[in-house]
């Protein structure tokens, strides 16, 4: 463990070594993004195991994708710092450089090119894990002509400002759905529903706390990682940890309560809505405390000017409507599913 090396590191020096010195003149861009642990920086020595190396995308124009591909592969050495460059990729073997034509690499992994604008579909119909692996990682070299691979990352660091207002009112909602339901499933008794919609509600409070402070959140495996290493989030931490924890719904609804409590403080110091009450209430006449997500959600389409996302259904994002691996990892699915709920042409 203590001699692991990051894979953005050995990627790094992977391209400066080996890669770059086998395309001198060759317009190009070069980086260390799309999937993978070692993107996102959550890699350790386990990750090494299967489906890692040194890796390095190369995008040429695509008259020279064939070209490249031929000679580079040719020329790689078998291993690199120890590490072969040819490995095991879910059951097959590849070379760690792949060479590919920038505009189509992107249409494979998002549905679209970036660098031709973005549109509201573009957007909603973009997973996050995609649109983190997409803008994370290290971009080694960005020489390709008219448009490289930094100005498609940059037309997607983040939402525009209604875009992110729009999908951070969906998170709310989602929350709103089921927030006095632990309370009652525990006072029927059903201590393992309780727990089972705790759970849930931890992970929307995790996923809203992420999108508050402009992150993508990636998918479950990686989704308590990236809160924990999200500044100032230790003690949300804390409180979700005590949901997790708890061994009656009482407790659980003391930790879902502090949690909701910190995250309607972030929202009120982002200031993209009217500041609220950040304190629970009463679901009615019951015993349960509620933030009132539905509270957070209005106030944050009151503030959308976009007419075009002021009328869409209180739905969301791709990520918000499901969580089929196989329909996230299918941009064309993806997008037709969003446009076909949302009523936005696809």
């Amino acid at each position: 463990m203590s001699n692991f090396v990051p894979g953005i590191e050995l990627s790094r020096a992977f391209y400066g070594e080996v890669v770059a010195p086998l395309v001198p003149g060759v317009p190009h861009s070069a980086a260390l993004i799309g999937p993978g642990s070692e993107v996102l920086a959550f890699d350790t020595a386990r990750s090494a195991d299967h489906d890692w190396g040194p890796r390095v995308l190369l995008f040429v124009a695509a008259e020279a994708v064939a070209e490249v591909e031929a000679k580079v592969t040719a020329a790689l050495p078998e291993r690199f710092q120890g590490f072969a460059t040819v490995f095991d990729y879910h059951g097959r073997e590849r070379p760690g450089v792949t060479v590919a034509c920038l505009g189509p690499w992107l249409v494979e992994q998002l549905g679209f090119d970036p660098r031709s604008g973005v549109t509201l579909l573009d957007w909603l119909s973009a997973p996050w894990q995609r649109l983190a692996e997409v803008t994370r990682g290290e971009v080694f070299h960005d020489g390709l002509p008219g448009g490289g691979l930094e100005a498609a990352r940059a037309a997607l660091r983040w939402y525009p400002e209604d875009v992110w207002r729009y999908v951070l009112a969906c998170q709310w909602r989602r929350i709103a759905q089921e927030e006095p339901f632990p309370g009652r499933c525990g006072e029927v008794g059903d201590e393992l529903g309780s727990a089972v919609v705790g759970a849930r509600l931890a992970r929307e409070v995790m996923r809203l706390a992420l999108l508050l402070r402009r992150r993508y959140p990636p998918y479950a495996k990686w989704l308590g990682s990236a809160l924990a290493r999200m500044p100032g989030s230790v003690e949300l931490g804390e409180s979700l940890g005590a949901v997790m924890a708890a061994r009656s719904w009482r407790e659980r609804q003391e930790g879902l309560s502090a949690a909701y409590g910190r995250v309607a403080a972030l929202q009120n110091r982002v200031a993209l809505a009217d500041r609220l009450d950040e304190r629970v209430r009463g679901f009615y006449d019951r015993p349960f405390e509620v933030i009132g997500g539905d509270r957070f959600a209005e106030a944050l389409l009151a503030s959308v000017a976009d007419p075009a996302i002021r009328g869409l259904p209180v739905a969301g994002c791709v990520d918000q409507l499901a969580d089929s691996t196989d329909l996230l990892t299918a941009p064309g699915r993806a997008r037709v599913m969003t446009a076909a709920v949302l009523g936005l042409g696809a």
